[in-house]
């Protein structure tokens, strides 16, 4: 797999980020996200270094394997990720995303993921500015604006990454990526968010808090019939 992510209906994808599943029935929630229709299933891996936190390591990406079949999104919030990117790919990750603050040489590592015959990405912090990544933009697939600050789940929506979000979203075709978003995304923002430019959507609590999936993606998916 390589170049743009492959989009549901209308060219938007959604993403249910596996961090804030049930982890005491991890196999059922994926099935049933799976039954829902989600895109793509993502997931955080967190080293308690670059991230202050840890979550998400090579079994749930075994466990999503084993129980379902739509693409995994892995977002490496790791120190060095071009150690690991292997190891990611050869357990079935679809995209690799990393973040450039975590790699001296992040344009080989992005090369090197598309070598794999997977998407690279890159993610963009809340407190990172488009201007310092840019070089990289031809180098992507996937572009993933942090609108929280990354390392843990039900966060609130950092409002004054729009402005950011908006110049993507304003060079996205001309580069050749698929912008996504992860943090706080809602049926209350999606919209927005779509006419900003991003065509992919990171879900997490809004998400995994309701009793139906099937009825959350589709309400998701009702607001982005623009």
């Amino acid at each position: 797999m390589s170049g743009r992510v492959n989009t549901h209906v209308n060219e938007y994808s959604i993403h249910p980020s596996i961090l804030c599943a049930d982890h005491g029935h991890l196999a059922d929630e994926i099935q049933l996200i799976t039954n829902a229709a989600a895109d793509y299933i993502h997931v955080d891996v967190m080293d308690g270094s670059f991230a202050p936190n840890f979550a998400c390591g090579t079994e749930i990406i075994k466990c999503i394997k084993k129980h379902s079949t739509v693409p995994i999104d892995v977002h490496l919030m790791v120190e060095n990720p071009a150690h690991h990117i292997k190891l990611f790919r050869d357990l079935g990750a679809d995209i690799i995303t990393i973040h450039p603050e975590a790699d001296k040489q992040a344009a080989r590592t992005l090369a090197a993921i598309r070598d794999m015959n997977a998407i690279p990405g890159i993610a963009i912090n809340p407190g990172t500015s488009v201007e310092t990544v840019k070089e990289l933009l031809p180098l992507c697939g996937h572009v993933l604006a942090m609108t929280v600050n990354p390392g843990f789940g039900g966060q609130s929506f950092l409002d004054f990454t729009l402005e950011k979000i908006e110049a993507l979203g304003a060079v996205s075709k001309q580069y050749g990526f698929n912008l996504c978003v992860d943090g706080g995304v809602s049926k209350n923002n999606i919209k927005k968010l779509a006419l900003l430019g991003v065509t992919s959507f990171v879900v997490g609590s809004a998400l995994f808090s309701q009793d139906d999936y099937n009825e959350a993606i589709r309400e998701l998916r009702a607001e982005l019939q623009l």
